[in-house]
């Protein structure tokens, strides 16, 4: 059981000496150490292994989670760095799908058909980009090849602007408990500047449309940092969210890469907020949600104080995949789609990133794989050990030790003198048993998971990472 201490008051000028870049952690190592010599050979073994050992005895494999990757968005958003395709033309839904069925035929055949299923992730792009006929298709073919447990997280990504009370009713009938409403902003002049215009009346609406139909769940994904944006009209945004009651929020830094994300280009930098109102936009939203009744979970993730996902912080059963933080325990991630990831026992892998490469491969009757990465032991270790301090705040030398055979303080000297500026800060503990993170800590945890990532600390090219703040 962990102690959930009070939140701290965390000063702009602590949040702005921790404003570093690193890796969110949905895994590790990071994907940006997925390498091309592992393929569609590898990938394929990598099930067989799943198929041949826990997953081949009745009952004995944990089930698994399923991300299915929809591309396709109607319009661009200016600040949008996933991978998509911009299209009006719904017909092109048609062959994805096709693709989608082939694709998991494919993996059937390595697993087995009728594995269980206890976590299903549909994300984008824009998966309301489908009709409802086709996303009824689409479930009705996962569920012939997966078997999908009662009480599971099946979760659908919402764009507002593509649905109405009548869709959310026929989400509900298929299957669907949970909604991912992306938000970003109820400002206006925010809206057009990062060409997402969706009125707050819109999204109300459909709160109370969801709340009607029983969804289990219900997040809001809002980003500070955009274009427009001011401390007060962000806190204007918060005190709305807040008054919608979602339960659970997700409060992400924007990160202005035109380089490398192309839609970004059409953001105008002069109008992206100074660091120090970025700063304050981040420290409203820790002052609001905490006093309107939300725990902070880590990361950028608050939830209401009786959401499963605050629960399980509060219990120590908190996960974190690729999807973030989960309630459900590790288990193996089935990735479906274009650019999607997956993990497989020690393995990682992702699909093709563009639609033609995905295509390609399965026609020729091969898993879409273009690269990945075995684990080495050393990664397992320090995985353990990262996983342990984005999700439990804590890590116990014991457990470490009796489950990879190391002395903890020896296996990780150089680690341990780099937590000491930590340790002066007043982010961690280091005590006779383990590494405990402190409430203060709590809110910068990825700079001191960041210590024990072997390969940052060899090339220490954080830049290619988002901003902690």
């Amino acid at each position: 059981m962990i102690t959930i201490q009070p939140a701290p008051i965390i000063s702009s000028e602590v949040l702005t000496r921790l404003d570093v870049s690193g890796p969110r952690y949905t895994s590790y190592p990071t994907a940006d150490r997925f390498v091309e010599a592992f393929g569609p050979a590898q990938h394929r073994q990598a099930l067989v292994q799943r198929s041949e050992g826990a997953g081949a005895m009745a009952g004995g494999a944990v089930p698994l989670s399923l991300y299915v990757h929809i591309p396709f968005c109607e319009s661009v958003c200016y600040y949008c760095a996933c991978n998509k395709v911009i299209t009006r033309h719904h017909g092109r839904a048609t062959e994805y799908l096709e693709a989608l069925r082939t694709e998991v035929q494919l993996v059937v055949d390595q697993i087995g058909r009728g594995q269980a299923v206890s976590q299903l992730h549909l994300g984008g792009g824009s998966p309301t980009f489908l009709s409802d006929d086709e996303l009824e298709g689409l479930l009705t073919m996962l569920q012939d090849a997966f078997r999908f447990v009662p009480g599971g997280e099946y979760a659908i990504e919402v764009d507002p602007r593509t649905v109405d009370a009548a869709r959310l009713k026929r989400l509900a009938a298929m299957g669907f408990n949970r909604l991912s409403l992306g938000v970003q902003d109820f400002d206006p002049l925010v809206q057009q500047a990062i060409h997402r215009v969706q009125p707050y009346e819109m999204v109300a609406e459909l709160m109370t449309a969801a709340r009607a139909e029983g969804f289990d769940s219900i997040n809001m994904d809002l980003i500070y940092g955009l274009p427009k944006q001011t401390p007060e009209r962000f806190a204007h945004t918060l005190d709305q969210v807040i008054g919608l009651r979602p339960d659970r929020v997700a409060v992400y830094a924007y990160a202005h890469l035109p380089q490398r994300f192309k839609p970004q280009r059409r953001i105008d930098a002069a109008a992206l907020p100074a660091g120090a109102d970025k700063v304050g936009m981040l420290a409203s939203a820790i002052d609001r949600f905490g006093a309107a009744g939300y725990d902070y979970i880590g990361m950028d993730h608050f939830a209401l104080h009786d959401d499963s996902l605050a629960v399980a912080r509060r219990q120590g059963r908190l996960h974190r995949n690729f999807q973030g933080y989960s309630t459900h325990p590790d288990c193996d991630v089935i990735g479906l789609g274009v650019s999607a990831i997956g993990r497989v026992g020690p393995h990682y892998m992702q699909n093709a990133k563009s639609l033609p490469e995905y295509y390609d491969a399965l026609r020729r009757g091969e898993l879409p794989t273009v690269r990945g990465l075995t684990l080495s032991r050393d990664d397992l270790v320090r995985r353990a050990v990262i996983m342990a301090i984005m999700c439990q705040g804590r890590v116990d030398f014991e457990s470490i030790e009796l489950a990879y055979l190391v002395d903890f303080r020896q296996y990780f000297e150089a680690e341990m003198r780099l937590l000491e500026p930590l340790v002066e800060s007043g982010l961690v503990q280091v005590e006779s048993d383990g590494v405990r993170v402190t409430a203060l800590g709590w809110y910068f945890v990825r700079a001191i998971a960041m210590v024990f990532d072997r390969h940052l600390q060899m090339d220490k090219a954080v830049e290619r990472f988002s901003r902690i703040i």
